[in-house]
């Protein structure tokens, strides 16, 4: 009988994450079937989604209060769904506030449950390791120092890395393609700002990104920024944003269409906290990182969380590898500080670079194979 498995992702990194994961599934499973939430790269192979992604892409802990009869109803009807269809395996995809919720009822049920990216229950909420442990047949993991508090539970748990490190590297010559593709000489000083790709994070961190650009450029005429916009939403945002000060889409600011290839074209990189920070380390790009919160949700935040860092290379590298600034401390001087110490030559990179590679061979283990295989162990 050919395998079912239910799949659930909530947000643009899970449907990447999902898609590779279907693609190795069906390598082992050519007649598995795959049903439950996606988005387009699910969907491109094969998974059934009975509803748009984008109503679970909710964030913060006050935000989706409103939507809450939305996603009980949400929730039942995929329970439903994984009971009368007898999946082998119900695989979570992030989205841990709905995903958890889901994986223990259907646990409480007979299904056997997989948990994919960890939740940072190692950063706050740490009671949350009993309700993962009562939900969770499997945890996959993205990054090594993640498996410590599962393994102190006795949770089954395995590092699957990142697909982000199985698929990005950094060479001169793809640097010199983007330069070329952005109409760039060899020697121009180039920063892509990347202020997120949520309509939140943009009105939040776009103003001081552009206002501290604007500021740096009247003390380095010779700079040129590459902003990406990851959609016509995006783009709109944007737009409206440039126009604001009296800017528009072209040099020395334009708006371009490839995070990636901007990340791979620039000198330096000033971004949003999350998985761009990740790409920009594989990229092996010196970077700025900042973030600004809600107030109410920074507010819940800053008496929750206790880590010290929230870049992603700061984290995985256990100390200060890039600058970061967060909330209050995300200031038009700080950024205008970093951008014109790294363009004078005062910011020494090389060691940071070296542990950029190291970071991306510990995390460098080809992801999706590795989660498929555990996943097929586990249904076995």
């Amino acid at each position: 009988m050919p395998k079912c498995f239910g799949i659930v992702a909530g947000e643009k990194s899970g449907d990447i994450l999902g898609a590779g994961l279907i693609r190795s599934l069906k390598s082992r499973f050519p007649d598995a079937h795959f049903i439950g939430v996606g988005g387009p790269e699910m969907l491109n192979e094969g998974c059934e989604s009975i509803t748009p992604m984008d109503r679970l892409a909710v964030m913060g802990f006050v935000e989706p209060l409103g939507r809450l009869p939305e996603l009980f109803r949400l929730k039942k009807a995929l329970r439903e769904l994984m009971v009368t269809r007898k999946v082998d395996a119900f695989i979570g995809i992030d989205s841990p506030d709905f995903n958890l919720r889901l994986e223990g009822e259907l646990h409480d049920l007979g299904v056997k449950t997989v948990h994919y990216v960890s939740p940072s229950v190692w950063a706050y909420r740490k009671k949350r390791i009993h309700k993962i442990a009562r939900a969770v047949d499997l945890m996959l993991t993205l990054f090594p120092f993640e498996t410590e508090i599962y393994n102190q539970h006795a949770i089954p748990v395995c590092c699957v890395g990142h697909p982000l490190a199985d698929k990005l590297e950094d060479t001169s010559e793809q640097a010199s393609l983007a330069r070329t593709l952005f109409d760039l000489q060899p020697a121009d000083r180039v920063v892509a700002l990347l202020p997120g790709s949520r309509g939140g994070e943009i009105s939040r961190l776009g103003p001081v990104f552009l206002a501290s650009a604007v500021a740096a450029l009247e003390i380095d005429p010779s700079l040129q920024f590459l902003i990406p916009a990851s959609g016509p939403e995006s783009r709109a945002r944007l737009e409206a944003l440039l126009r604001s000060y009296g800017l528009v889409d072209g040099m020395p600011f334009r708006l371009v269409d490839d995070s990636q290839l901007a990340m791979r074209a620039a000198n330096l990189v000033v971004l949003a906290s999350g998985t761009a920070t990740l790409e920009a380390m594989l990229l092996r790009r010196p970077m700025v990182v900042g973030y600004k919160l809600a107030s109410v949700t920074h507010f819940i935040a800053s008496r929750l969380v206790k880590i010290p860092f929230v870049a992603l290379p700061n984290l995985l590298a256990g100390t200060r590898l890039v600058p970061e600034y967060i909330q209050h401390n995300l200031t038009e001087a700080a950024l205008v500080s970093e951008i014109t110490a790294f363009f004078a030559g005062e910011k020494e990179t090389a060691d940071m670079l070296k542990a950029f590679d190291r970071i991306h061979a510990s995390i460098r283990l080809n992801a999706s194979e590795r989660a498929a295989s555990a996943i097929a162990e586990l249904v076995s």
